[in-house]
């Protein structure tokens, strides 16, 4: 049997048929090359032709395969600073523990984090300790396959302030709530159907997508967001 996915990437394949792909008014570049040591260098960038902001980082990745670790550092246009250590199936299997800190100099703020994921047949168990100038917060994720729970606890406050919840939809602390189908027709063709309401409020937010691949490469990509929004997009690429 498959291992279940994470908390985030419950109803991802149907997200992405909506979100994937549509580059309206961004212009991206994505390099990324690997050194005879193994070392990988990743570079992107991106600018925003409305807003003419441009953001770019710079990653670097090296994996230990024998002790099972990956020294990962990373750094962006906002100069923030990070390095991440990761060490994946090496005190059990299926256990991955990441220690991951940011600095930025022109704040001066710091960031450290702890996460720690276990993944075996039929469940996918994940928390994260966060330490920053408010206090560290934990958070916890437990999901099976068609169903997940996520919850956030701020010690500083000594109280939950996130409580979420995706048996086939999703709730968001009791007030947000939300749905998504996803079906994959060939392999040309997949569709996607969207819904979102919140408590308390009459509008709800329906949409639906479909995504076709017209060649190896090209993708046709139609979608209407609450009936009266249609919008289409054309991939060179896929």
């Amino acid at each position: 049997m498959a291992v279940p996915p994470m908390y985030a990437d419950l109803g991802k394949s149907a997200r992405d048929v909506f979100t994937k792909g549509y580059g309206f008014g961004v212009i991206k570049l994505d390099l990324k090359t690997k050194s005879e040591n193994g070392l990988e260098f990743t570079s992107s960038g991106s600018a925003n032709t409305e807003t003419t902001k441009v953001t770019g980082n710079l990653k670097t990745k090296y994996r230990w395969t024998e002790c099972g670790l990956t020294f990962t550092k990373k750094w962006n246009t906002d100069n923030t600073l990070s390095i991440e250590i990761t060490v994946e199936d090496q005190l059990a299997r299926g256990l991955k523990l990441t220690f991951n800190s940011s600095f930025s100099p022109n704040t001066g703020k710091k960031n450290a984090k702890i996460k720690t994921g276990y993944k075996r047949e039929h469940i996918n168990l994940g928390c994260d300790m966060n330490f920053d100038i408010a206090g560290p917060s934990i958070q916890g994720a437990l999901e099976g396959r068609l169903a997940g729970y996520h919850m956030n606890f701020a010690t500083a406050k000594s109280r939950v302030t996130q409580s979420n919840f995706a048996p086939h939809t999703n709730v968001n602390d009791g007030t947000e709530f939300g749905g998504s189908i996803y079906q994959k027709m060939n392999r040309k063709l997949e569709t996607a159907v969207n819904l979102d309401w919140t408590a308390g409020n009459s509008n709800r937010r329906f949409g639906i997508a479909a995504k076709y691949q017209i060649d190896p490469e090209p993708c046709f990509s139609p979608y209407k967001k609450n009936y009266h929004n249609i919008d289409t997009y054309h991939s060179p690429t896929n």
